[in-house]
């Protein structure tokens, strides 16, 4: 970015912000959105309520009351927000994707608080968790919704919670019930996911996938070796059976002597459709460190229900690390049975988009910095530093000008520069050394922005947050 650029930057979120003045029927709360945002975009330290309001010179009580106490209706700039993903940033191939994170907290005041497993430092702390609903589509990715996780300690004292004024109505669910809330909400709004994507702990909950099958959603998410279903699925019948003066068996059942699920890792060692197959090779992410090949084998997979029956035709993935041979991933995807592993890949390895959402809205505008102890002004929080995340993407794609090619369907002769997100070039596992197209195109570097880097776990800058930072760079 030169000056006039940095100098475009404040009319061009004044213009941003207009889009949400209807939701806030007085002046002087509307104004205070503007003060918030600017506080996330700017170089503070820290971007919690008082530096913010010390910083635009105004009174930290005014902004700590707009945040926990004011009436406006904060439902209507989500949904503000996401309509203006719907109508703008719509994709053929865009791609939903499911994550959470957390934040360490101190004190028993914060909503939702206590001690607890907190992917952020990798333990039990004491901390928050939230879950978020993110979107990307080609170079373009963002946040659309989160929720705060509410433990059953929480749920379980009624004086607790209406002391950090949760609302009566809110209790304990399960965070895979608060990931549908926020798909549904973002459906509601106009949001069209080509694909949803998560990871194998939400992967693992057999009730969550048969969810989104129910809504006619195509997912790929990673689940955990122990996921239970055949490749063949076992017969089933209906025909009542009764010996003696019992009950009799339940209908459906299995037929007797059918053979039993077995868990994915099991299928993948010594189930012959596996067994025998040779791996594939596909070039999945050109990283720092060069080009990060995998190698998958694919099978139909029937997933075993909650009643013990098998579920639709899926597909099941196995993909190995070929610099690690260790390492490996197990997904599940109700695609239609002749989609082919193209797209489900893409998908598949989508998932550092949500990644580096976090990374960026922690390390950029403070996404982990409320301090707050009502809960009104952590779902305000979220939603405002969705926003001014939602302006930096935007911001960020305006900028560079013409699109890299990110996330792109496999292309055999594709000439990808080399940050470039993809799932292609095919080759048998005895093929020859291969030749991925070019490198960084010149000059491309010095002109990258910090939302358009995609950095990768196996980094050595991967940081505190999960993710890989750069202090150094700031849009």
């Amino acid at each position: 970015m030169d000056a006039q650029e940095i100098r475009k930057l404040r009319p061009m979120l004044s213009r941003f912000l207009k889009r949400f003045d209807d939701c806030f029927a007085r002046k002087d709360t509307r104004a205070h959105l503007s003060v918030y945002v600017e506080g996330q975009l700017s170089d503070l330290s820290r971007k919690s309520v008082e530096p913010i309001a010390l910083a635009a010179e105004m009174p930290v009580r005014t902004l700590q009351e707009f945040l926990s106490q004011h009436r406006w209706p904060e439902d209507r700039t989500r949904d503000r927000l996401q309509d203006i993903v719907a109508k703008e940033h719509a994709h053929s191939h865009s791609v939903g994707i499911i994550d959470e994170t957390s934040f360490v907290k101190q004190g028993t005041k914060t909503p939702g608080v206590q001690r607890q497993y907190l992917g952020t430092v990798g333990k039990q702390e004491n901390g928050i968790v939230t879950v978020h609903l993110a979107y990307a589509a080609g170079d373009f990715h963002c946040l659309l919704d989160g929720e705060l996780f509410l433990p059953e300690s929480w749920a379980a004292d009624p004086a607790r919670c209406q002391e950090a004024k949760i609302p009566a109505g809110m209790t304990y669910r399960p965070k895979t019930e608060i990931a549908l809330e926020l798909y549904d909400r973002a459906r509601t709004n106009g949001i069209c996911f080509g694909w949803l994507t998560f990871d194998e702990w939400y992967g693992g909950k057999p009730a969550f996938l048969q969810a989104l099958d129910e809504r006619q959603q195509p997912f790929v998410g990673e689940v955990p070796r122990t996921l239970m279903g055949w490749i063949g699925p076992p017969r089933v019948t209906r025909r009542p059976f009764r010996c003696g003066h019992g009950p009799g068996r339940k209908v459906p059942r299995i037929v007797a002597g059918s053979r039993p699920s077995q868990n994915v890792e099991h299928l993948f060692w010594w189930h012959p459709a596996l067994k025998a197959q040779e791996w594939q090779r596909w070039r999945v992410k050109d990283g720092e460190k060069g080009p990060m090949i995998w190698e998958v084998k694919y099978a139909p997979f029937f997933l075993q229900g909650p009643d013990g029956l098998p579920g639709p035709h899926w597909h099941l993935l196995v993909a190995r690390n070929v610099l690690d041979p260790a390492e490996k991933k197990f997904f599940v995807s109700n695609a239609s049975p002749d989609t082919s592993v193209d797209p489900i890949l893409l998908a598949a390895f989508s998932r550092w988009r949500v990644e580096r959402c976090f990374e960026d809205g922690k390390g950029e505008i403070g996404l982990n910095h409320y301090e707050g102890r009502r809960y009104p002004g952590l779902k305000r929080h979220l939603i405002i530093s969705s926003i001014s995340y939602l302006f930096l993407a935007r911001t960020n794609q305006r900028l560079r000008g013409e699109k890299i090619r990110v996330d792109c369907l496999p292309s055999a002769h594709s000439d990808l520069g080399a940050n470039s997100i993809v799932v292609g070039e095919r080759a048998g596992i005895d093929t020859g050394p291969r030749t991925h197209g070019g490198n960084d195109p010149a000059g491309a570097t010095s002109k990258r922005l910090r939302l358009s880097l995609p950095y990768q776990r196996n980094s050595p800058s991967f940081a505190e947050f999960g993710h890989q930072t750069d202090g150094n760079t700031r849009l």
